[in-house]
C-alpha cells in the first residue's frame, strides 16, 4: 500500500483528521484498522515535513549539551551493541556521575561506522513527545520513539523482528530497507527474535522479500510486529524516527481477566484451604487429589466467568506511559493566584476513569463527596473551564494534585 504526497495532502486537509491521516499514512483511524493494523507493512510516500518534530541539529543537541545518560543512548555497529563505557565518561566539577554522554567518544565511534540510537525521545524531546503522545490517544495503545542515526554505508542491526508494531519516519539521508514476512506472526512480549534466531537469519538470507525499499525523507514505513527487518544507509547519513506502539493482546486482556480471577478465589475461604497430605509412595489421587483439582478446575472456571478485568486492565494501561509534563514553577503560581476567572484543564495523558466516588489518574486517585462528581466528571472531556466553573476549593485540590494545570483560552 503507497499513497502520494499529493493523495496526503488532499486527506490531511479533512476537517479533524488526526496523527494517522495528516501525517503519517493519509488514511483515517477507521481506514488503518480496518486494512492495515497489525495485518501487513505499509509504505506512505512524502507523509509528512518531518522537520518540526527532529532534525540533524536536534542529534547534535541532545548528544552535546543535553548531559543525557545511559539508557537514553546505545550505540550499535556491524549488529553488535557496544558497551556504554566505551561511550561515557564523568561530565566534570558539579556534574560527576559517571554515565554521561562523552560527546568526543561518540563522534570517534560514529565516525568509524557506528549507529547511534538515542532512546525513549519521548522523554528528553518535546515535539517527538508532543508526536507520541498524540498517536497513543488515537490508537489507544501505548507509544514510545526512538532515533536512529546510521553514517553512510553502514547498519546497526542484523534483520530482527521486533515485538511491538512500528512506524518508521525518514528525517535525514535514505535508508534501503528490506522486509520479509514473520516466522512467528504476532510475537508476544516475552517471544524476542533470539528465540528465533535461525528461522530469522534463514528467512532473511533465502526468502523473497515482501519489500525491498528506499526510504526518503518524509516517507512513513508501518510494520507490524513480528514482521522480519534490516535497513543500511545510503551515501550520506541517514535519521530516522521509530515510534514503537505497544499494542494490547488478547493475552494481556486474559492475563487481566485471570488476576481478577484469582484475586476472587483468594477472598474464598474454601480455596485457601490446604491440600491433603500425601505419603511418599501414594497416588496422586488416592486421597483424594484428584477431586479437589476438579474442584478447583470448577471454582476457577467460575471465578474468570464472572471477573471483572477493567480495573485491572485500566491500571496496567496507566503504567505503561507518563502524564504530560508539569511544571512545578507554574504549578505553583497557578495554585498561588488561584482566581474564578482563573482558566484550567485536565492534565494531558493522565488516562483518567471515573469509578463511583474515584478518580483514578496516572498520578494515583482521588476520593470525592457527591457534590463535587458532576464537576469532575465535566473535566474528563478535557476542555478548558474556569476555576469559578468548578469551584475553588475543587479547583485548588486538583492542582495540588498535579490532575488540573493552567490553561491558556
Amino acid at each position: 500500500m503507497s499513497l502520494s504526497r499529493t493523495e496526503l495532502q488532499d486527506s490531511g486537509a479533512r476537517e479533524g483528521a488526526g496523527i494517522l491521516e495528516s501525517r503519517l499514512t493519509g488514511l483515517s483511524r477507521e481506514e488503518f484498522a480496518r486494512n492495515v493494523w497489525a495485518r501487513t507493512a505499509s509504505l506512505t510516500r512524502g507523509a509528512s515535513d518531518f522537520s518540526d518534530v527532529f532534525s540533524p541539529s536536534a542529534v547534535d543537541e541532545l548528544v552535546s549539551r543535553r548531559g543525557l545518560r545511559t539508557p537514553f543512548l546505545r550505540v550499535a555497529k556491524d549488529g553488535a551493541t557496544l558497551p556504554s563505557s566505551s561511550f561515557t565518561a564523568p561530565a566534570g566539577v558539579g556534574a560527576t556521575v559517571a554515565d554521561q554522554l562523552d560527546d568526543t567518544a561518540l563522534w570517534r565511534a560514529f565516525a568509524d561506522g557506528a549507529t547511534l540510537v538515542l532512546q525513549a525521545l519521548h522523554r528528553t524531546w518535546e515535539p517527538v513527545a508532543d508526536l507520541v503522545s498524540g498517536l497513543s490517544t488515537e490508537l489507544g495503545h501505548p507509544v514510545q520513539a526512538n532515533a536512529y542515526v546510521t553514517p553512510p554505508q553502514n547498519r546497526g542491526f542484523d534483520a530482527h523482528y521486533d515485538v511491538h508494531d512500528v512506524f518508521v519516519l525518514q528525517i535525514e539521508g535514505a535508508k534501503r530497507w528490506v522486509i520479509h514476512e514473520p516466522v512467528l506472526p504476532d510475537p508476544l512480549r516475552d517471544q524476542p527474535w533470539t528465540d528465533h534466531r535461525a528461522a530469522v537469519a534463514d528467512r532473511a538470507a533465502h526468502g523473497t522479500p515482501h519489500l525491498d525499499t528506499m526510504l526518503r525523507p518524509g516517507d512513513v514505513l508501518y510494520l507490524p510486529r513480528g514482521w522480519l527487518h534490516s535497513a543500511q544507509a545510503q551515501g550520506e547519513v541517514s535519521i530516522h524516527l521509530t515510534l514503537g506502539v505497544h499494542a494490547w493482546t488478547r493475552y494481556a486482556l486474559a492475563e487481566q481477566l485471570t488476576r481478577a480471577a484469582l484475586a476472587a478465589l483468594g477472598d474464598d475461604p474454601s480455596m485457601r484451604r490446604s491440600l491433603p497430605l500425601t505419603g511418599p509412595n501414594e497416588p496422586g489421587g488416592s486421597n483424594g487429589t484428584d477431586a479437589v483439582l476438579d474442584l478447583v478446575r470448577e471454582r476457577l472456571l467460575a471465578a474468570v466467568a464472572e471477573a471483572d478485568p477493567a480495573p485491572p486492565f485500566h491500571r496496567a494501561r496507566r503504567s505503561q506511559a507518563r502524564p504530560a509534563p508539569l511544571g512545578p514553577v507554574a504549578q505553583l503560581a497557578a495554585l498561588s493566584g488561584l482566581a474564578t476567572t482563573s482558566p484550567v484543564r485536565l492534565r494531558k495523558a493522565l488516562e483518567p476513569r471515573l469509578e463511583g466516588t474515584r478518580l483514578f489518574t496516572r498520578v494515583g486517585y482521588l476520593d470525592f463527596l457527591a457534590p463535587d462528581l458532576g464537576p469532575v466528571a465535566r473535566l474528563l472531556d478535557g476542555r478548558v473551564r474556569t476555576a469559578g466553573d468548578l469551584g475553588l476549593a475543587l479547583a485548588g485540590r486538583l492542582l495540588r494534585a498535579g490532575v488540573l494545570v493552567p490553561a491558556d483560552r
